[in-house]
């Protein structure tokens, strides 16, 4: 099913306060990783005519839109999420004439195409960049220049402008000895941040914005938007570099203080965010406009998602993924269900009554949630845990996002050595932590990884069981550019294709009940036994229908919970289930009893 022949809203539901209801209130987006998803022409690194070969997957499974990640010109220090040219495709994926020819036919099966831009930083290589090292050139305020410190000698340790260090490992500030001063980069030292409150800079982003939407594209993810305004004085100054009259914060175990108080969420950013909505979207129709959003509270996502202010369609809150750590990213600590219920429950409470919710616990940025929270230890495990997750989510209020192998139950790599990941935060974390700072093992450290690194979730596809998962030619010259997952043999597109039983087929149903009931793509979200250790439940309401969603989140049964018994009564009739992870007889027994079995979730109508 694809948005061609799925179900319009009527205008008597409300999703997120806008009249008419918006194209995106009942649509499901499936994230594409590029570089990972389908290899056509055996060099081992996926590009454009490969995600078009295999659009026809894609419309099956009925998702609406495909979301790429970066596929600009780029050197690839963080995988593409370093642009050197904002309008031409990376040799790596093809040509601009493969991405027209994508849009053609993914647009000829109703699925629309949003590209992920990057606009909070450049790759230092961009041109942009390379003007602004001459002070003297207009670009010359384009980026965070600043001398070093006072009584310093530029380039020496100490002499940074101030104590902040990179999220990806080290300072964040790095020398240029051409211009004689240092630019600010919140990742990667070759991703210098663009000084967005020069209106230079966002003219040229919106001008480039421009010309991508006239060319045909659908729309924008656009990455760690949200960071684009920084925290200044009076006189400009950041905080902690000298002269400022805002202090900085304490640096932390690893020597630095952290810029993400000051660069995320910052004063201006609702300004930048609507001035972008009038000169790039206004005026345009059947676009999506989905922002990338650390440092946003629940409650902020209301405004900037409130149709009401013109800013952003959706945004990405990252509260939720961050329940298994505490401290340092690298710091994890076991899921505890009413953690995940709290964070979510907040993120549905905030949009009542306007704005609207991303729903995802997977993409690019995050490790497989099969292993992460749910249970990879055997087939049987793995596809209830996955289902549960699935189900979980999907029945909440708002749009679900799906990552590729998801839909299949895909798990993390489960590498065990430090040469066999590519991720920079992963190889950098590891450096800074366990070899110069040593404030972690590197036993602790590569449990981490292992667990929650980003190269998790960036494993080629598992298309079948061939030597390369179908992904590359298994006689193909050149191997996949990060391993393939030794599992692909047993989970893979084509093992679950055509079996209504598997992870693939349960997604299709979850997929297919979004599109074809106002209740589960807009209907009011209510929480039901707050407290529960291990079941997470439900309701969802629609004038008078009214489904209810219980799942069990953990790998033992557990007793229904007695506010949902007391919904229930007497018990439930076959035709009352909607979806189960198990199957629908189960699920009345289940009920029955009053006690659902490990990773049972049901589905039921009310």
């Amino acid at each position: 099913m694809t948005n061609f022949n799925r179900s319009t809203l009527p205008d008597t539901v409300r999703s997120n306060g806008a009249t008419p209801n918006p194209w995106w209130a009942n649509a499901v987006v499936y994230q594409i990783y590029p570089r990972s998803f389908q290899d056509s022409n055996g060099d081992g690194i996926g590009d454009l005519k490969g995600i078009t070969s295999r659009l026809d997957y894609l419309a099956d499974l009925g998702v609406d839109v495909l979301w790429l990640s970066p596929v600009f010109k780029s050197p690839q220090d963080d995988n593409g999420y370093d642009i050197s040219d904002y309008q031409d495709i990376d040799p790596l994926f093809g040509t601009m004439a493969d991405m027209d020819e994508l849009l053609a036919e993914a647009h000829k099966r109703g699925l629309k195409v949003i590209m992920d831009l990057v606009v909070n930083h450049t790759s230092d290589e961009h041109a942009w960049f390379q003007a602004s090292r001459d002070k003297n050139d207009p670009h010359a305020d384009w980026y965070w220049w600043r001398p070093a410190k006072p009584g310093h000698e530029p380039g020496t340790p100490g002499a940074e402008p101030n104590q902040w260090g990179s999220y990806f490992g080290g300072s964040a500030w790095e020398y240029d000895p051409k211009r004689g001063e240092y630019f600010f980069h919140q990742y990667s030292k070759k991703q210098p941040d663009l000084n967005w409150e020069n209106p230079e800079v966002r003219k040229a982003v919106y001008r480039m914005m421009n010309w991508w939407m006239d060319r045909g594209i659908d729309g924008f993810r656009m990455d760690v938007i949200t960071q684009v305004s920084k925290t200044v004085d009076k006189n400009g100054k950041l905080p902690g570099e000298d002269g400022s009259e805002i202090e900085d914060y304490p640096v932390g175990e690893e020597g630095y203080s952290s810029p993400f108080p000051w660069c995320s969420d910052g004063p201006r950013i609702d300004e930048f965010l609507a001035e972008m909505r009038r000169e790039v979207f206004e005026g345009r129709e059947g676009y999506m406009n989905v922002g990338e959003a650390p440092g946003i509270t629940p409650a902020r996502n209301e405004h900037v998602t409130d149709p009401k202010n013109g800013e952003l369609d959706m945004l990405f809150l990252f509260d939720h993924v961050g329940i298994d750590q505490e401290g340092s990213k690298w710091n994890t600590v076991p899921f505890e269900v009413k953690n995940l219920r709290a964070r979510l429950a907040d993120q549905q409470q905030a949009v009542r009554n306007a704005g609207w919710a991303s729903l995802f616990f997977c993409n690019h940025d995050q490790p497989r949630v099969v292993s992460r929270w749910g249970d990879d230890s055997d087939r049987e495990s793995r596809e209830l845990s996955a289902k549960a997750f699935g189900m979980l989510l999907h029945m909440h209020r708002g749009t679900p996002y799906i990552y590729e192998g998801e839909e299949l139950g895909m798990t993390n790599a489960h590498f065990t050595s430090l040469d066999q990941y590519r991720d920079l935060e992963a190889i950098n974390a590891y450096r800074q932590r366990v070899e110069e700072a040593r404030c972690q093992s590197s036993e602790s450290m590569m449990a981490a990884l292992a667990l929650i690194g980003r190269d998790n979730a960036r494993t080629p596809m598992q298309w079948d069981a061939s030597r390369y998962a179908g992904f590359t030619p298994a006689d193909a010259a050149t191997e996949p550019w990060i391993g393939v997952n030794p599992n692909h043999v047993e989970i893979n597109a084509a093992e679950e294709f055509d079996d209504p039983d598997s992870v693939y087929g349960f997604y299709k149903k979850l997929i297919a009940m979004r599109h074809n009931s106002a209740t589960v793509a807009t209907g009011e979200w209510n929480l039901l036994a707050a407290d529960d250790e291990q079941v997470y439940a439900f309701t969802r309401t629609s004038g008078d229908d009214t489904i209810l969603v219980v799942v069990n989140l953990t790998d033992r049964s557990a007793g229904l919970p007695g506010e949902v018994a007391e919904l229930l009564g007497d018990g439930v009739a076959e035709s009352q289930i909607l979806l189960s992870t198990y199957d629908v007889a189960h699920g009345v027994k289940s009920i029955a009893r009053g006690e659902l079995a490990r990773w049972e979730g049901v589905v039921i109508q009310l």
